[in-house]
């Protein structure tokens, strides 16, 4: 397998750690590894004879010098977006450059930034997955609900596996972000799964998804990479999701659980970090915390004390220090946004 590793997003939610020159897949979110440190390493792994990295111009350099701390360099390729077009487009960049020449062969197109519990059981799904692409099916990677979760998409598999492939269901349908109701329907009915984002088949069948759905897109495709690389202004800002994935009569879902989070969120770090009896999650070396109750503290380098708080989100970096509820850490884009009209670029 191929493994293309869409590495161009910023994460926005995640600021303050998260920002235009360090976003989330750079960010040492786990441990003392970068996101991407992470997904490389999982990639390998699962088997992955070559790795390409589709980030931005912006952040090719930095990238780059990650890549040269890795031993595994040499089968690391990077391209670089001239703007950012969403991930059809970006995933287009690789099969103008290698879809006739190597069209048999099976591309993994994986997101940068998601955290795995058990990379030995994502292995295990990722080769399920390929054998499923090598008979011609697009294959994506649902994951098993273990919440009603309104902020993910969802994927509606068949009830009946594909016969000569076990555990591979047909998809019936691709489904948005729930409301609370729809969404413990979805839990109850054993057919709905995560949408992960993460997608494998054929660079010949990927190639002719796009000829049949995204047919502008792929006539630059054919003209090859640099002239696809020129053109890039005039393609159309479309998801493959949308793009392909919804549109596609080839579509095969592998349910799996390995301990999955898309980190997306400050909350999300509640999924994979313990909790004290008191429901604090603390992220750093010295915090100090006296009756407090469900509070979230990323701690960097000052000590951070908390003294009868409750439902806090506290971010320190080297510049700043942020604090809000909780509850309304999925509203950070909006702080960003204000940021950008206030031109304070020193803090995006």
């Amino acid at each position: 397998m191929i493994a293309v590793v869409l590495a161009g997003g910023r994460g926005l939610r995640l600021w303050p750690e998260s920002r235009r020159q360090r976003p989330k897949q750079l960010c040492k979110l786990v441990g003392s590894r970068s996101m991407l440190d992470h997904t490389l390493d999982r990639l390998i792994q699962a088997g992955s004879s070559q790795i390409i990295i589709i980030t931005s111009d912006e952040l090719n350099a930095d990238i780059a010098d990650l890549i040269k701390q890795r031993p595994d360099a040499d089968i690391i390729e990077i391209l670089s977006e001239p703007e950012g077009k969403n991930t059809a487009p970006a995933v287009g960049l690789v099969l103008s450059k290698y879809m006739h020449t190597m069209p048999d062969e099976v591309l993994g197109i994986f997101p940068a930034d998601h955290h795995i519990l058990n990379p030995a059981v994502f292995a295990q799904s990722i080769e399920r997955a390929c054998q499923a692409a090598k008979a011609d099916n697009l294959v994506t990677i649902g994951i098993t609900p273990q919440r009603p979760e309104t902020g993910f998409g969802y994927i509606e598999r068949s009830k009946w596996e594909i016969s000569t492939l076990p555990d591979v269901f047909p998809v019936d349908s691709f489904l948005e972000k729930p409301d609370s109701a729809t969404a413990a329907k979805y839990m109850q009915s054993g057919q709905h799964l995560w949408n992960a984002g993460i997608y494998i088949g054929k660079l010949s069948l990927l190639a002719q998804e796009f000829s049949t759905h995204l047919p502008v897109v792929y006539e630059k495709m054919l003209q090859g990479f640099e002239h696809y690389l020129s053109s890039y202004a005039e393609l159309p800002n479309i998801s493959l999701d949308y793009a392909i994935a919804e549109k596609s009569n080839h579509m095969a879902v592998v349910p799996a659980e390995f301990g999955w989070s898309d980190l997306g969120s400050w909350n999300a770090l509640a999924e994979i970090t313990p909790a004290d009896e008191s429901g604090n999650i603390c992220n750093g070396q010295d915090i100090i915390l006296q009756n407090c109750k469900d509070c979230l503290v990323r701690q960097l380098e000052k000590t951070v004390v908390l003294f009868g708080m409750e439902n806090l989100l506290v971010v320190e970096t080297s510049d700043l220090i942020f604090i809000a509820p909780r509850d309304k850490d999925q509203e950070i884009k909006q702080i960003v946004q204000n940021l950008e009209i206030l031109e304070r670029h020193d803090l995006l």
